[in-house]
């Protein structure tokens, strides 16, 4: 029996690219799992949608906001562990949005915070993000590495990450903060560069794309979803910082290369202006340095980058109905 097993687990952003996976897992772990989505008047639950409704039957959904502390006080309650994903993601739209992105990453992370020491929960796993680094200072980025925002994104999440860390020093909070970097699989919205690719890709037509030599350091949502859990059940972890990643980075230019490989034709790109990061802000590699994860939670990458982008396209191409492939929105 998994260590997660009849726990009682809450998952923040659930709806989310990550948060749906995460869901998944801990029900086919055996936990008692509570999703909590943010509010729309739809009833709309984001990725969790689109599991299988079998493996989600027994999930309880509550809707609410993270700016909200009402409604994070009652999806805290009676949770043994909370694990926090929910967040405003998209960088692009943090230049047009800043706000959003502070009271939801910071202000939504206080919120979980005080709610967590209110509730007694034994343990919770913060989700960071790599781009808190800012470009890399030398080949390998690990835990230790300076914190520089690039975007106004990275640093709301700098600011949340400095929260949980306060409130673990200041109040004793359990809590883990696990910095994943670029995760990608299916469910995963054509904002991010993979789905960008490869739903362009299926058209047929020329590829729209940014910058094509930023790297990035990209891990399969399985393995993330493993080391989340990972992360929870480990008694180690409290405290600590970890990284999930790979230690490898492709460029923007080889993922449009193997997926084209995979595809079976060459691919032509047009770079499109509007996708292009200022300057100052595009940072241009992410590559972690996977060790500490390896040897304190036991956790490393299982899917190899050419078999992960193999599955995303098999899922784009069989849900190509959710996309409109060419659209760019910040």
């Amino acid at each position: 029996m998994s260590v997660i097993a009849q726990r009682k687990v809450l998952v923040t952003g659930a709806g989310g690219f990550i948060g749906a996976h995460l869901v998944s897992e801990l029900v086919r772990d055996g936990a008692d799992v509570r999703a909590m989505v943010r509010y729309n008047s739809r009833n709309e639950r984001g990725a969790l949608d689109w599991l299988d409704p079998e493996a989600t039957a027994e999930v309880e959904v509550v809707l609410g906001d993270l700016r909200d502390i009402e409604s994070v006080a009652r999806a805290v309650d009676g949770m043994e562990i909370v694990l926090h994903l929910g967040a405003q993601i998209a960088i692009p739209y943090s230049y047009l949005n800043a706000r959003d992105f502070f009271e939801t990453n910071v202000l939504g992370s206080l919120n979980v915070a005080q709610a967590v020491l209110g509730a007694g929960v034994e343990r919770v796993v913060h989700t960071s993000t790599s781009e808190v680094y800012g470009s890399a200072q030398g080949e390998l980025i690990d835990e230790q590495h300076p914190l520089e925002a690039q975007s106004p994104y990275a640093a709301s999440k700098i600011g949340a990450d400095q929260l949980m860390d306060s409130y673990r020093r200041s109040f004793d909070l359990p809590v883990t903060i696990l910095r994943p970097f670029n995760t990608y699989g299916p469910f995963q919205s054509a904002r991010a560069v993979i789905p960008t690719i490869v739903t362009q890709a299926l058209t047929g037509e020329p590829l729209r794309l940014g910058s094509l030599h930023p790297r990035r350091d990209l891990t399969f949502v399985a393995d993330t979803a493993a080391g989340f859990v990972a992360a929870a059940v480990t008694p180690d972890a409290v405290g600590r910082t970890i990284q999930l990643g790979t230690g490898e980075d492709h460029s923007v230019g080889e993922l449009v290369e193997i997926v084209g490989e995979l595809l079976g034709r060459e691919l032509e790109v047009q770079v499109d202006p509007q996708r292009v990061r200022p300057a100052q802000s595009e940072v241009q590699r992410l590559t972690s340095n996977p060790a500490l994860a390896r040897r304190l939670i036991g956790w490393e990458p299982k899917t190899s980058l050419r078999e992960g982008l193999a599955q995303t396209i098999r899922w784009i191409e069989s849900h190509g109905g959710r996309f409109r492939a060419g659209d760019y929105v910040r």
